[in-house]
């Protein structure tokens, strides 16, 4: 054992504990959501009796509960009553515009999370545990889910990635969104140009996630769906646009390499394809959030990863696009890469 340099503070197992009982906060948070304790502790006064009476739940549990919440930072606690903390208020109290509740149905789902009890297997054989395909197998119930919950997370990047795609560009345009789940992106795109026509392509029950979500924002009359597979279907076009947001990651390079030249052939000449990723650095170790991607790809598909920006572009590249461009999004983990046919 290595003595402690001089004047260095001695090594301390505290990260071993923390990494290892790191499934409690998960928990703890989890569970809040679906006692929906963030709206009683959002309503007052805060003490445990109310919100263990709103939560319909034991006074013990709520106040264990909510020591733990602030012990990790998610409450504030004062003269025995909580309070919501500025983080809390905005992303957890479902009366917040700005609320992130919902993301815990997926990220939360125990298809999801089974594969992490069985990592080493998986880190031994290079691929997911689950079924089939993994998370991308057909059909997958699990992505209704995601278009049904997710919407709050990929709200915020909805805009900036609409404003890269479109370029100040209002004219008459069509767009293929592939993978379209709640549908967020292309319908930015038609809120932003009123001359937007946009194809949602996706399994039909996601689809109809995707269109009740155009329904709301008014631009249902410009919304089409193509159900089923990216891989399968024929894409139609001439398109002007065609968005792969959050799909790329699922698959192995030679896979990403024959979809981006089947969007490439549907597009103009001129157009753009976009996608919406997780981009860690060249050292796949920072920033944090985009490279820790990897692990989730490693655990949920065959041969996913987080792709850097520089496999990105070899990608686009070999499938015969030109100019690739990086456009990461202020105050986020996501980077829109764009590629010129």
């Amino acid at each position: 054992m290595q003595e402690a340099s001089h004047g260095s503070a001695p090594p301390t197992p505290a990260l071993v504990f923390e990494m290892l009982q790191a499934h409690q906060k998960t928990a703890a948070l989890k569970a809040a959501i679906d006692l929906d304790v963030f709206t009683a502790v959002g309503a007052g006064p805060g003490d445990v009796a109310s919100i263990a009476a709103h939560c319909h739940a034991s006074e013990r549990g709520i106040r264990i509960l909510c020591d733990f919440l602030v012990i990790s930072g998610v409450l504030a606690k004062q003269d025995g009553c909580y309070r919501h903390t500025p983080m809390s208020g905005a992303f957890l109290d479902p009366r917040s515009p700005a609320c992130l509740a919902s993301i815990a149905q997926f990220l939360g789902n125990p298809a999801m999370h089974e594969p992490y009890a069985r990592l080493a297997e998986v880190v031994r054989n290079g691929r997911t545990v689950m079924p089939g395909d993994g998370s991308v197998e057909p059909e997958n119930p699990i992505w209704v889910q995601f278009a049904q919950t997710m919407a709050p997370m990929m709200a915020p990047l909805a805009a900036p990635l609409g404003a890269v795609v479109l370029d100040g560009h209002n004219g008459p345009m069509r767009v293929l969104d592939i993978a379209a789940g709640h549908g967020l992106f292309g319908i930015e795109i038609a809120r932003q140009n009123p001359q937007a026509h946009v194809t949602g392509l996706d399994w039909a029950p996601v689809l109809r996630v995707a269109l009740d979500n155009a329904e709301k924002a008014g631009v249902h009359q410009r919304y089409n769906m193509l159900p089923g597979s990216a891989f399968e279907v024929d894409f139609g076009g001439p398109y002007d646009a065609v968005l792969l947001t959050n799909f790329l990651h699922h698959f192995d390079k030679p896979t990403c390499v024959g979809l981006l030249k089947k969007v490439k052939a549907a597009l103009r000449p001129g157009g753009r394809a976009a996608t919406l990723e997780f981009v860690p650095n060249e050292d796949r170790v920072s920033p944090p959030m985009p490279a820790a991607f990897a692990l989730t790809m490693l655990t949920s598909t065959v041969a996913g990863d987080a792709y850097t920006f520089s496999d990105l572009a070899a990608m686009y590249s070999e499938a015969g696009f030109g100019v690739v461009t990086a456009h990461p999004i202020p105050m986020s983990p996501h980077t829109v890469v764009l590629g010129n046919a």
